[in-house]
């Protein structure tokens, strides 16, 4: 097999940016989803943006300048949100900006929880005026968000939380980190949903766009980083360990299960309606691809991954070898719990 595409999503939710080759380590591709923006709920709280609940997520373009990323805000035909002056400029902010003296502010994204950074009010700004509503753009920088269930490899087994002691407590035994000497670092999360990479096959996406009657499905619908061509679809279900060029570089756990953002029309900014092919993509899957026992209402497509034990670092680009070298005999069962439990406000990375 080959490696086909390759993308990234600097700021979480907005359209990818495709590459010819990149860096991959420990938290997936070179500045993947470093940066997010989330609304701002009555009580401050703060909720994520992405294209499962904001389809006009779809209408803003990003790419990755001179170590800035540029974000354009592309204006559709039928306005999604009244027009303002600085939907017409464009946004830039260093890939990896200095973190002094920025606010923190406490995200909360999937039972995930970190201590991230806000950017500022000219950020704000910006996104408040192409969104239509009150937003904050927020950076990971070093900070760490933890891995849930038993999507690491690595990662011991996840227990029963400890009482929770209230947020300054949680944040206390955040920060200070408290392990013994000899102890490795638990695999970690960027902004990222569960897992640090997301790959995908051309199979399968063949299979998908024969279920629509234009035949027309674009990758970028399902945001994989790592594509490649695949033999046959669906075979990605089973495999467990891929190599890159003949040496190893991947280990996959989960299947990724898919949600409404695959019936966003990306050139509206809006969700297909059920008569419209944009808006039948998640059905179709629906039909077959509800496979796996751990999220029964909800069909699969890629499958979650992790570098390799003992790869710190890879150079992957198009074009690269890619081998199955190791596969499992059922699907995986996802066990993320993305519902919080009573009294169970998520964890902090090192946290239980």
């Amino acid at each position: 097999m080959k490696v086909t595409a390759l993308y990234i999503y600097p700021v979480k939710g907005l359209c990818g940016i495709r590459l010819d080759t990149t860096e991959v380590g420990g938290q997936g591709l070179q500045y993947d989803r470093t940066f997010m923006v989330c609304r701002l709920g009555a009580d401050g709280e703060l909720i994520k943006v992405q294209m499962s609940e904001h389809a006009e997520c779809a209408l803003f373009q990003q790419d990755v300048v001179n170590h800035h990323i540029r974000v354009r805000y592309v204006r559709p035909e039928e306005p999604v949100t009244g027009y303002h002056e600085l939907q017409d400029t464009a946004l830039e902010f260093p890939v990896e900006p200095e973190t002094d003296g920025l606010e923190r502010a406490d995200m909360n994204l999937h039972q995930s929880r970190v201590l991230a950074y806000r950017m500022g009010q000219k950020y704000d700004d910006w996104f408040t005026a192409c969104f239509g509503f009150e937003t904050t753009l927020l950076y990971i920088g070093q900070q760490r968000r933890p891995i849930l269930g038993t999507f690491s490899p690595r990662n011991p087994p996840p227990e029963e939380p400890a009482p929770q002691k209230g947020w300054l407590s949680s944040l206390s035994g955040y920060v200070a980190g408290r392990r013994e000497e000899e102890e490795e670092d638990p695999d970690w999360l960027t902004f990222t949903d569960c897992a640090p990479l997301l790959i995908a096959t051309e199979a399968s996406l063949r299979s998908v766009r024969a279920r629509v009657a234009s035949g027309e499905v674009d990758m970028m619908k399902f945001r994989p980083n790592i594509v490649v061509d695949g033999e046959a679809e669906w075979d990605e279900d089973f495999w467990a360990a891929l190599s890159i060029n003949g040496a190893p570089a991947l280990l996959l756990t989960k299947l990724c299960n898919r949600c409404t953002s695959l019936n966003v029309d990306y050139a509206k900014g809006r969700y297909g309606g059920p008569r419209e092919e944009q808006g039948t993509i998640l059905k179709v899957l629906m039909r077959d691809r509800r496979v796996d026992a751990g999220s029964p209402y909800a069909p699969a497509f890629g499958r979650y991954g992790f570098l390799d034990d003992g790869v710190e670092r890879l150079r992957v680009a198009v074009g690269d070898d890619v081998a199955v070298t190791r596969r499992t005999e059922e699907r995986p069962r996802w066990d993320w719990p993305m519902k919080p439990k009573k009294d169970d406000p998520g964890r902090y990375y090192r946290y239980a």
